[in-house]
């Protein structure tokens, strides 16, 4: 029979059907094809007609194929192609598709022919990748996970990361419940605790509580918790980040806050005024440690919530925060020690011979860091060739102070000057500052312990920085003096013994 009259014979059955199908003779040479095929593979109607079967194969299939034709026309009958393998179809322009096959050989007109019924299953393999992909999330992830059955509790799947924490296999987490893992809950307390999501009050509720292990160990935890379905089935879904280390770490550093404290406590019972001092105290404390140890707590609880790996930057930012806030607390407490050092004469100075240059550069280059907008610092002119002969650490420490209230309290795009003047008996270092300035009735007070001046008591302080840093010069033969004009500016002056 001719190609067109097998092709007439084809057109009646094959049009209305909505898959690809190709009719190929017994030399795998294709008879038909539909209007689905014809597209599927980019050809034109009856282009494909007298063209090779393996025209539409790739070539790493076509030395097999042969073979298996031969042995499908011989045994007839049907044959799915395609479940579970990778099989793949090849458009006109080269391009490579997968697909599946269903083959049913028959006769027509003493002759034995092939329809392939194709699928092109791009859509598919793209769907089964996606799962794929966030099944490996899930599964990989170092948090655990948990999908339960609402009504029930039990398990449905838990990732690999639960698994190793609790050190059940997932065949017996699957015999399990979320109540065997949570000692501290029953029944009906978790029951009311999932009730907000089920009367959509909330989309997702955050609690803490203990998980215990196969061993009987327990562990604290920070869950986040919300309702999803499978299906028609609701399910509850958790995810469980460990808190062990920021437990430890937040009592940990209360630990040593209290410490400190009590240090500080004891050395100031010896002050007369101890009434007063003690007042001032507790009132820095409250506010000095609140403040950062607030942002550090925050920051700590905003970490968990950043876990996808595109969040990097954000969880960087808020670990920047706490290393900020904790050194900030360190310093601190570093400065109410030294106040403490220098009432019980325990300090001990070592002078030293030191270029001036090096010195002020230090001071500068960390600074820098601390430089609001537009705020910059005017090194002063010609001191390569001055050495002076102190202790350098109580130098730097008093010279830092004085550049650092210098860049607090003056506002942004403004300048701090450093000059450098010598007579004949001390070296004298300006630090000049555009500034808010002190009230002229304030400053006689400006070096006393815990005082501030009253325009700048929202300004975040201790008050002590300067009284340490004068007491050390003084101690050596040195001094700190300034002049202050209320909203212009101030001039601290650094005199440093020749």
């Amino acid at each position: 029979m001719k190609l067109f009259e097998e092709n007439n014979i084809f057109k009646i059955l094959s049009e209305a059907i909505s898959e690809g199908i190709l009719i190929v003779n017994d030399r795998q040479l294709i008879v038909a094809s539909n209007a689905v095929a014809n597209k599927m593979f980019g050809y034109a109607k009856e282009e494909l007609n007298g063209k090779s079967l393996e025209t539409l194969l790739p070539k790493k299939s076509r030395s097999c194929h042969e073979g298996h034709f031969g042995e499908f026309i011989k045994e007839g009958g049907k044959r799915s192609m395609g479940l579970g393998l990778d099989l793949e179809g090849i458009r006109k322009d080269g391009a490579g598709f997968p697909v599946e096959i269903g083959l049913n050989s028959f006769k027509l007109l003493r002759k034995d022919y092939v329809m392939a019924l194709v699928i092109d299953i791009s859509e598919r393999k793209k769907a089964e990748q996606a799962i794929n992909h966030w099944f490996r999330i899930f599964n990989e992830s170092l948090n655990e996970i948990f999908v339960f059955d609402y009504n029930t509790f039990t398990f449905l799947n838990v990732n690999h990361g639960a698994q190793l924490n609790l050190g059940y296999s997932i065949e017996e987490l699957e015999q399990m419940s979320i109540l065997d893992i949570k000692p501290e809950l029953s029944k009906e307390s978790f029951t009311r605790l999932l009730r907000p999501l089920l009367k959509n009050k909330k989309e997702k509720i955050e609690f803490e509580t203990m998980h215990q292990r196969k061993d009987g160990s327990t562990y604290p935890v920070e869950v986040h918790l919300q309702l999803s379905k499978i299906g028609k089935k609701r399910v509850g879904v958790a995810i469980v980040l460990d808190i062990t280390e920021r437990k430890g770490y937040t009592q940990n550093l209360e630990k040593k806050v209290e410490e400190r404290t009590e240090q500080l406590s004891e050395a100031l019972k010896a002050e007369k005024k101890l009434n007063e001092l003690k007042t001032k105290f507790l009132s820095l404390v409250s506010h000095e440690f609140k403040t950062p140890l607030t942002s550090i707590l925050t920051s700590t609880a905003l970490l968990s919530k950043y876990t996808e790996t595109d969040q990097q930057e954000k969880r960087n930012k808020h670990i920047e925060t706490i290393k900020s806030k904790v050194k900030h607390l360190d310093d601190i407490l570093t400065d109410f020690l030294s106040l403490e050092r220098l009432e019980s004469g325990k300090v001990t100075y070592n002078p030293a011979l030191f270029p001036l240059s090096k010195l002020i550069n230090e001071v500068v280059y960390s600074a820098n860091t601390l430089l609001k907008e537009g705020q910059r610092i005017l090194y002063p002119k010609n001191i390569d060739d001055i050495s002076i002969k102190f202790d350098e650490k109580v130098m730097a420490l008093a010279l830092s102070n004085l550049v650092h209230n210098a860049i607090k309290y003056s506002p942004e795009n403004t300048s701090i000057e450093l000059i450098v003047k010598r007579s004949q008996n001390a070296m004298m270092i300006h630090v000049v500052d555009q500034g808010v300035g002190i009230p002229k009735e304030e400053q006689p007070f400006i070096f006393e312990r815990y005082f501030r001046a009253s325009n700048v008591l929202t300004t975040q302080g201790t008050g002590i920085g300067l009284n340490i840093a004068r007491q050390h010069l003084i101690n050596l033969g040195g001094n700190v003096t300034f002049e202050s004009e209320l909203g212009k500016g101030s001039i601290f002056i650094l005199e440093i013994p020749i």
